[in-house]
């Protein structure tokens, strides 16, 4: 097997929850809790869930874009979450992200030559004609016209501006990719224009991305490998195909029996979920899925099920899985 580029250790991120006269921590929000995987090189894994499970704070924890409270994140072989700011700025231009909102993750006051330009003049590359010819370069490989580098973002439409946050991730040559729902803010007929985009993007560029969404039927479309994450623990991750072929987790199955079916022919068994999502500052004992599960057995209620392949390249927690239950 090669060896992964990023790899993932028992990652947690826990928000504090303060209250009374003297904001006093009273508990916390567990928003990540205790998450493991490998993303490969040239690979696009992805990470779905409903919202509110974690996935978005995986993705900025990854790039320390907000710090990890335990857990570690190889990357390239080193762990970053040990490295200091001069060290983390450094290893930036390797991983980069793509966020959701193409309108608030620009500056309106600046142009996008200098939005283009900035992560150039951080990292220190090329002079000042270098810079500006980089600018218009990733914007025509992005598909909008070079001297477009002269407007603002307010004259861009939504998936204009989506592709300016995907030139400015790609404008350092990064390894890495942290895609945030990079669609999911853009009308359904610009989504697939961008998808295609950032598909050729990968192939072009030898490209890594770790994509996030809620989507089911966009994760299909680019990844490789998708991991399934419920209230802050991934629960599946196994290949595209095998995960909708061969869902195992019973969270996974009612999220694909959520995927609408275009044939208006097919009868579909809906399986639907009762009760809402716990809380994730006050989760559940045992599997945290036992409340809304309908294979709940009495050991969920109490043990958590590990992480562990069941069958090659497929890991699920789930005590259907485990060897004494079976």
């Amino acid at each position: 097997m090669p060896k992964p580029l990023l790899e993932v250790k028992g990652l947690k991120k826990f928000f504090p929850v303060t209250g009374g006269v003297f904001s006093r921590k009273i508990g916390e929000v567990k928003a990540v809790n205790d998450v493991s995987f490998e993303v490969y090189e040239r690979e696009v894994l992805g990470i779905v869930g409903e919202s509110g499970c974690g996935k978005s704070t995986t993705g900025k924890a990854l790039l320390r874009l907000i710090e990890p409270t335990e857990g570690e994140v190889i990357f390239d072989g080193v762990d970053i979450t040990k490295l200091d700011d001069e060290e983390m700025r450094k290893k930036r231009r390797d991983m980069q992200i793509i966020f959701q909102d193409p309108y608030a993750s620009l500056n309106p006051r600046h142009k996008v030559e200098k939005i283009l330009g900035e992560p150039l003049l951080i990292h220190g590359i090329g002079d000042k004609e270098e810079r500006q010819k980089k600018v218009r370069d990733i914007l025509e490989i992005v598909g909008l016209p070079g001297e477009h580098a002269n407007r603002y973002p307010h004259q861009f439409s939504g998936g204009q501006r989506q592709r300016i946050g995907i030139a400015r991730a790609l404008i350092v040559n990064p390894k890495l990719i942290v895609c945030d729902e990079p669609v999911s803010a853009l009308d359904v007929s610009i989504q697939s224009q961008i998808l295609n985009l950032m598909e050729d993007l990968q192939e072009q560029f030898g490209l890594t991305y770790v994509f996030i969404a809620h989507d089911l039927s966009v994760v299909r479309h680019i990844s490789h490998r998708i991991g399934v994450m419920y209230l802050g623990k991934m629960v599946e991750l196994t290949g595209n195909e095998e995960l909708y072929n061969n869902p195992l987790h019973p969270y996974t199955k009612s999220l694909l029996s959520a995927v609408p079916n275009p044939d208006p022919d097919v009868k579909k068994e809906r399986m639907i979920l009762e009760g809402d999502v716990p809380s994730p500052s006050n989760p559940p004992s045992g599997c945290a899925f036992h409340t809304r599960c309908p294979d709940c057995m009495d050991i969920c209620k109490q043990v958590r099920p590990e992480f562990q392949e069941y069958s090659d390249n497929h890991f699920v927690a789930c005590h259907l899985y485990s060897e004494e239950n079976n």
